[in-house]
Parts: C-alpha cells; structure tokens; sequence
C-alpha cells in the first residue's frame, strides 16, 4: 500500500514539473525541452536561468536553451478558444419560485456532458432557514465569477476565464492539485478519484482521437486525477442554443443570457435581465466575498409549484444514456 502511495506521489509530481516547466518559460514544447536538456552537445551562453516546478523544486538551465525552445506546433489552434466569444457576457437567472425538484436539469447535464450522477455538475438542495419557514429547491451550479478564486489559485492555467464570462478547466493542462477546489467558495467542482465509466466509443472518444481537443468541446471525457464543473455548455452557446439544463426544465426555472444586451430567457419568454433582477429582488450567493458571480437567484415567493420532495435519490442518473 505503502510503496503504491510513493509511485502514484512519484508520478504526480514528475507531471507537475513537466507542467511547471512549460508554465514557467511560456507553454513552450516538452519534447523540444526534453531533447535539449539531454543534448549531448550544447553550446553555452554562460548564464543561468532558475524556473520554478508546481511543487516548488527550483530547476536550472542555460539560458540560451530556453530562449532557443519553439512553441508546440498546436499553441495557437489550442489556446484561441480561451479568449471566448467576442462582446459577449453570459449570465444566467435561477427562479427558485419554479423549481419543484424534477431534476430534469441534472438527467440533461450528464447526459450531454458524459457524466455519471455522482459526479453531477448540477446539484439540486433542498433549503429550510428554520421549522418554521417554508422548505424550497434550490438547484446550485458553477457560479462563473468574474473574480474567480479557482483561476487565481490555479498553478498551471489549468482553470481559466474567458473574456464572455465563461470559466473553464483545460485538463490537459491540470496537474490534480486541487487547488481550485480549496478556493472556491461555492464547493461547486467534482474530482475524478477514480476512471469515469463513460465508455470506449463515445462520440467525445473519436473526436480524441482525431485530436480535435479543446475544453470547450462537450463532453470531453473526464481524467481521473482532474477536477470537473458546470460549463455554461459553450459547444451550444456559441450557436446560440440554450445550454441543456435551460432547455431541459419543465417549469422555466433557468433563464439563460447576455448581460450587454440585457436579454435572458429561458426558452419559453425571453425578458429584461436588469428589470427582471429589479422587479423580483434577484440577488448573488456570498455577495460579501467579491467573487461577482454570473448567476443570479430569484426568492422563493409567490411559487408557482407546490413544495414537493421530488426525486431525493439520484441513483437513476449515476448511469445515464448518452446522447446519439
């Protein structure tokens, strides 16, 4: 068990400092690192540059190695996607007078995403200030700061926010020190302790190996070892579809939008975001902690539904079919 623990620790880290060093000198090739570092032959500038690996150790190299080391040949094609779609501020509006616990919104997200229930980006709370206020469903998903935590905490760009709003994780990138999952103050993202059941001929599986990767792609299969989270579904965004939970929900809850053409909906009306907030006292989780989160909820007053204790057990959606 012992010797176990030290191999996995081993392997952990020797990523980490594979990670750190690309991170350190630009996200310059590892194989071009590789090769120079183990050059027989080497012309020398004389003067030494130290990089620092995500677990600390500090590494010395020449110079002039760093500087002659060429960007990946998929830099660019891989990293456009982080600056999001142009002019645009995705915000979504969660109506707690609607939910009555369908769980719709959870069945929709794993199927589309590849996920399995007890993993679930999507978590719906069943809320009761004290015995004598009335009980209400509160459905709870990433928040998609504008100041987020888990980007700030992250050690190699793994976790990102994009110029719309969207943050995302980038898992080729991510080293499993979850870090990001210390820092966020809404417990929103999932880990991957073990090989995600999400088979071998998925859709997302062919798109792999025809290296179509981006973490924006829907459904990228989860790795064991990385964290997971609500996306805000850019695979449909970006062709101005609602993300799933929005379209899955029998009742409306989720109004989905853009903050500069103050405009949400949630499939069925499409309203004014600001009047909307206004007219139903919306308001943000945590508002004191200055993480200026992107999803708004509406008080559970004059609810449309009857309290109901829907579907408590979610071990019908730990396996769900996936999507054609």
């Amino acid at each position: 068990m012992e010797e176990n623990t030290k191999k996995s620790r081993r392997k952990f880290l020797d990523r980490g400092i594979k990670l750190g060093l690309a991170t350190a000198i630009g996200s310059f090739g590892i194989s071009k690192i590789t090769s120079k570092l183990n050059a027989k032959t080497r012309t020398h500038s004389g003067n030494k540059v130290e990089l620092m690996t995500t677990d600390g150790n500090l590494i010395e190299i020449d110079a002039s190695e760093a500087m002659e080391i060429s960007h990946a040949a998929t830099h660019d094609e891989k990293y456009n996607i982080r600056e999001g779609i142009p002019n645009r501020k995705f915000v979504m509006v969660i109506d707690l007078a609607k939910c009555k616990n369908a769980l719709n919104c959870v069945e929709a997200c794993n199927k589309h995403h590849y996920i399995t229930g007890e993993n679930a980006w999507i978590k719906v709370h069943k809320m009761q200030e004290s015995a004598d206020t009335a009980p209400y469903w509160m459905p709870r998903t990433c928040m998609h700061c504008d100041k987020p935590a888990c980007v700030t905490v992250c050690p190699v760009d793994a976790t990102f926010k994009r110029r719309d709003g969207l943050v995302l994780i980038d898992n080729e990138r991510c080293i499993g020190c979850r870090f990001c999952m210390a820092a966020c103050p809404y417990s929103i993202r999932v880990f991957n302790w073990s090989e995600p059941a999400q088979g071998e001929t998925s859709e997302i599986t062919m798109h792999m190996e025809h290296g179509h990767y981006t973490p924006e792609f829907a459904g990228l299969p989860s790795v064991k070892g990385t964290p997971d989270k609500c996306d805000f579904c850019p695979h449909t965004i970006k062709e101005n579809i609602l993300p799933h939970c929005v379209t899955a929900c029998p009742n409306g809850v989720f109004y989905f939008g853009d903050k500069y053409e103050d405009t949400v909906s949630n499939g069925e009306e499409t309203l004014r975001f600001k009047k909307l907030l206004k007219d139903k006292a919306g308001y943000r989780l945590l508002e004191g902690l200055g993480t200026e989160p992107s999803v708004y909820y509406l008080p559970p007053t004059d609810r449309l539904v009857e309290f109901e204790d829907g579907l408590e057990n979610y071990n019908e959606y730990q396996s769900v079919e996936k999507p054609e």
